[in-house]
Order: C-alpha cells, then sequence, then structure tokens
C-alpha cells in the first residue's frame, strides 16, 4: 500500500523466488534477501539516504540492522516480531535501540484491531486497488482443519508464499 501512496518501497525476504515476487509481481522498488544478503550493507545500498519509516514484523538482527539506517525523526513500526516467537530462551529486544535516540525517532506498536472502525472503509478501498491493479494478494491454501499444526509450522519455516489459510472441510 505504500508504494501506491508514491514511497519508495524496498522488501526483505527469505530467498530469490520470494524477492523477485515481490519486485517483479508486487511491485516493490527492490528487495533484500536475508538468506544470500548481508542486512546492514544490502540495506546501505538500497536505502542511501537511510529510511524514514520502517515496518517490522519480523524483529531480531533484521530490526536491528534497519535501526541503525534511520534517517532523522524516522518512524518504526512493530506489527509483529516472528523471528521471537519461538525462542526457547528469553526474547532478545533491538540491541541497536540508542539509533532512535540519534536521530530522534519513534517506535511505536500496532495491532490491526487498533483499527477495526475503519475496517469498512479499507476493505472498500483495498477493493478498488485490487480491481485496479494496484495491490495484489497471494494466499497458500491448505485443506483440512487435521493439517493445522504442520500449516502453522509453515509460518516459521518459510514454506509459504502468501497468505496462509486453512480450508476447513465439513
Amino acid at each position: 500500500m505504500q508504494k501506491i501512496k508514491g514511497c519508495k518501497v524496498i522488501g526483505i525476504a527469505g530467498g530469490k523466488e520470494k524477492c523477485d515476487y515481490i519486485v517483479n509481481e508486487l511491485g516493490f522498488d527492490a528487495a533484500i534477501d536475508y538468506k544470500s544478503e548481508n542486512i546492514y550493507t544490502a540495506l546501505k545500498q538500497k536505502c542511501p539516504k537511510g529510511i524514514d519509516v520502517y515496518f517490522d514484523n519480523v524483529g531480531g538482527k533484521i530490526l536491528d540492522a534497519a535501526l541503525s539506517k534511520l534517517r532523522m525523526k524516522a518512524t518504526v513500526v512493530i506489527c509483529g516480531a516472528i523471528s521471537q516467537y519461538n525462542n526457547k530462551s528469553k526474547v532478545t529486544g533491538p540491541s541497536n535501540y540508542l539509533s532512535l535516540l540519534v536521530t530522534r525517532s519513534s517506535m511505536k506498536g500496532m495491532v490491526v484491531t487498533d483499527y477495526s472502525k475503519d475496517f469498512g472503509k479499507a476493505a472498500k478501498q483495498m477493493a478498488i486497488w485490487i480491481q485496479e491493479g494496484k495491490l495484489k494478494s497471494r494466499e497458500d491454501i491448505y485443506e483440512g482443519i487435521e493439517n493445522f499444526q504442520e500449516t502453522y509450522n509453515r509460518l516459521f519455516s518459510g514454506e509459504k508464499k502468501g497468505k496462509l489459510v486453512i480450508k476447513v472441510i465439513e
């Protein structure tokens, strides 16, 4: 959606296929493959002026790298931290949080239900963008509630290429 609003958008994904998808299909300006690239170096190359807005749903090392590239008065939105969800030990927060002080940036949490009053309006707008071809969506659909655990594990293994959906069969 940020691309639709005129922003330069750099995505971070795991693997060449996913990176190609977000650039060639979704229209991102560039992609960083966290599995084969040094995140710090890639962010420096692809965001030479720094980052104004960073939307994070991974946490960990990727968040730390992004914090090191913030521009003055940047905004970091924390929507998730999937790299931390299955930690067997203490969850690790950003070790590079002093970047927020140096750049006078802000970090805030966001949960989609915070905006539930706007769901109808957002759905209508996104439907228009989908019809216009400006917004695309892809789903990985798996059948049967009995496959829940295997499907759920795909969230953490990288074995998904879209929104994970379980189709419950009667």
